[in-house]
């Protein structure tokens, strides 16, 4: 008797998720459409129905997390419309809970080996940064004072994942709500 196969539908987001993920582990030289196709369970073929080839899937990773892991945050009207020491603690608590930095070091690497790449990287970093220098104006803080609190708060946000053992989510909430508070104490 012959068995049906059933064929698995991988979204592109599916690929792009699957390339900064090797990335991530292995660098831009492991972003390998076989060696995808082979991760998510799928044939080669398949790539081939979302992008034209691997340039285009490297250029579309970068546009993926640019938006998927920061402008989902910094344009997120919701969250703009917040009180600012409510939108730095939602700012944490959406960073932490979806591991939103998980790329950041791979593409700060990739960057320095790519300048089309630095170019984009420095563009996003740089929005991240102008989106908590605003927040930090609103609380009325100024020059080196808010300066100092914007780079604490994105440096940590950036490395928590990477440095900080695992922790609960209850936990990393509480901790979110005092670095917050200690941030915006004058």
């Amino acid at each position: 008797m012959a068995t049906v196969q059933t064929m698995r539908r991988v979204s592109k987001s599916d690929w792009l998720e699957a390339g900064l993920a090797a990335l991530a582990t292995g660098g831009v030289r492991s972003v390998r459409v076989d060696a995808l196709a082979s991760e998510l369970g799928v044939a080669r073929s398949g790539f081939y129905w979302h992008f034209e080839n691997r340039g285009e899937l490297l250029a579309e990773m970068l546009q993926y997390w640019t938006h998927e892991l920061t402008e989902v945050v910094t344009k997120n009207q919701k969250t703009l419309s917040m009180p600012a020491a409510d939108r730095l603690f939602e700012v944490a608590t959406i960073v932490s809970d979806n591991d939103l930095g998980r790329y950041d070091t791979a593409i700060r690497q990739w960057a320095r080996e790519d300048p089309s790449v630095a170019c984009l990287a420095r563009q996003t970093f740089g929005a991240r940064l102008d989106f908590l220098h605003s927040t930090f104006a609103e609380l009325g803080f100024e020059g080196e004072e808010r300066e100092m609190r914007v780079r604490l708060f994105a440096i940590y946000q950036a490395a928590e994942c990477e440095a900080i053992p695992r922790m609960s989510k209850a936990k990393r909430r509480r901790l979110a709500e005092i670095r917050v508070r200690m941030l915006i104490r004058q």
